[in-house]
């Protein structure tokens, strides 16, 4: 069921990407919850004058459309989503202003609606940015599932907004409602650095970024089996702060390296990485913000480093990884290879060997498996 009622409202909403378990719906209770919150102020509201954060598939956009949000987003499948809603609602796109989440937000804002992130230092970035907007006058909600709230995401909005206060759950959902008061707080801790261990390295991370504070367990693995000495065009798919694809150009001198990822600060992390620890390589690197490999030509990769996701938001799905093997696929030469980490109950052996004809372990332990697919 793709249809949903919201502010007297028929809209037809669907996930992007499309994902085939019908269990998965492009709104959730969190949203009509915020919506019936809201729904007494918005007679007075100034178009112009709303501001939403972290909508995931664009129904909280769609529903108030006629308000002229601004939305905030570091998600381009959420951006995407979005504007594939607005369309298929006849909805106009130009009164909607879209902006990631590094942008800098509207001043005085009337209303703010946050839908909480899965990563609580996205918040936490989000919350320093409103400090600088916001006004006593501004009322802010949040909402989200009842188990994604937690002692710390109130903390947070207590710490960097001021007054906080819950509401009861309906729907296994949950609001927040903060009042602006100036509370001091020390600067926004973000982006983050750390030492990449072994090397002359310093790494940045914006907040979105997985693995804020050091080298996650899984990369660390993946490094130990890099290759060396290739040519033509390697893609870090799925970069993140992009030190797959940065050790990728000092082992590869003679090969361009590629950074994809869906996520803004993903991307600005991996360029400010390339940019302050390899400057002089920077003219080898370009960096993709898209859905996968989307717009890739076929056949022009020669190698292609990847460690899926195996969630989208908070949901648990393989939709991004299968989507990220098919179209690995599509564009690696011919004897190109997929060099994959995932953790190894995950089965994603069994799913290549349904896309390439050969398929090998690289190594692996007792938590992750490498894998090497190969195009003949």
């Amino acid at each position: 069921m793709s249809q949903v009622e919201l502010l007297g409202q028929t809209l037809t909403l669907h996930r992007y990407p499309h994902d085939s378990d019908p269990s998965l719906q492009a709104w959730e209770a969190a949203d009509e919850y915020l919506l019936h919150d809201i729904s007494a102020q918005l007679p007075a509201l100034t178009p112009g004058r709303l501001l939403i954060l972290n909508d995931s598939f664009g129904a909280l956009t769609c529903a108030l459309h006629r308000y002229q949000p601004v939305c905030i987003s570091d998600s381009f499948l959420a951006e995407e989503a979005c504007r594939r809603n607005l369309e298929a609602n006849q909805l106009p796109l130009d009164v909607v202003q879209q902006h990631d989440a590094l942008a800098s937000l509207p001043a005085a804002p009337e209303l703010v609606l946050i839908k909480v992130p899965k990563t609580l230092a996205l918040l936490e970035h989000q919350l320093h940015q409103l400090r600088a907007v916001v006004t006593p006058g501004t009322r802010i909600v949040a909402a989200a599932k009842a188990r994604d709230i937690h002692t710390s995401t109130l903390k947070l909005f207590e710490q960097l907004i001021g007054q906080t206060q819950t509401s009861l759950a309906w729907k296994k959902a949950r609001l927040i409602h903060a009042q602006w008061q100036a509370p001091a707080a020390a600067a926004s801790p973000y982006p983050t650095y750390w030492s990449l261990e072994s090397t002359p390295y310093r790494i940045a991370n914006h907040a979105n970024v997985f693995s804020r504070g050091s080298l996650d367990i899984g990369a660390r693995f993946m490094l130990q089996h890099l290759p060396h000495n290739l040519t033509g065009r390697i893609a870090d798919l799925g970069c993140g702060n992009g030190v797959l694809g940065l050790m990728a150009l000092e082992h590869n001198p003679g090969a361009e390296v590629w950074f994809v990822d869906e996520s803004h600060m993903a991307i600005a992390s991996s360029r400010l990485n390339v940019e302050q620890n390899r400057p002089h390589d920077r003219a080898r690197c370009e960096f993709r913000l898209g859905n996968s490999l989307q717009g890739v030509a076929n056949d022009s990769l020669a190698l292609v480093l990847c460690n899926p996701p195996f969630h989208q938001q908070q949901t648990i799905t393989d939709q991004l990884a299968w989507q990220m093997f098919t179209d690995a696929r599509r564009c690696l030469q011919p004897d190109g290879a997929l060099l994959m980490i995932g953790n190894r109950h995950l089965g994603y052996h069994i799913k290549l060997k349904r896309l390439f004809s050969k398929v090998e372990t690289v190594a692996s332990n007792q938590k992750f498996v490498i894998l090497r697919a190969t195009k003949r």
